[in-house]
């Protein structure tokens, strides 16, 4: 009666680890063709969001997306689903979007998806 209760404890333990370890997993970010990232909500260039790319790439429910409509959005500054930042000015995307006490932004330089959606 014990070997089956302590069965049961670890497999109940064991599947809500693997729920939780499956919930920290980040959003991947894909790069469809050269010099475009997507997350599964948009799709962006080194112009910025793109409402066309994001339909060609993840149709057209996915375009209808809000911020393409919005008038008050910056479409060059923008966080991916997986938390990358990236600023179009800048050329850079970063781990986070963050500000530290300087000012300046905070978040570590990110060389691979500044490479995907730039090309540097």
């Amino acid at each position: 009666m014990n070997k089956l209760i302590l069965a049961c404890s670890v497999a109940a333990l064991l599947a809500a680890s693997a729920t939780s370890a499956q919930a920290r997993t980040p959003a991947r970010l894909k790069s469809p063709v050269s010099g475009v990232l997507c997350d599964r909500y948009v799709c962006a260039n080194d112009k910025g969001l793109s409402r066309e790319l994001t339909e060609t790439y993840l149709g057209k429910k996915a375009a209808a997306n809000e911020v393409f409509t919005s008038s008050n959005v910056d479409l060059t500054e923008f966080t991916f689903a997986n938390g990358i930042f990236c600023d179009v000015k800048e050329r850079l995307c970063r781990e986070d979007r963050y500000y530290g006490a300087n000012g300046q932004r905070s978040g570590a330089i990110s060389k691979k998806y500044t490479k995907l959606l730039f090309g540097e």
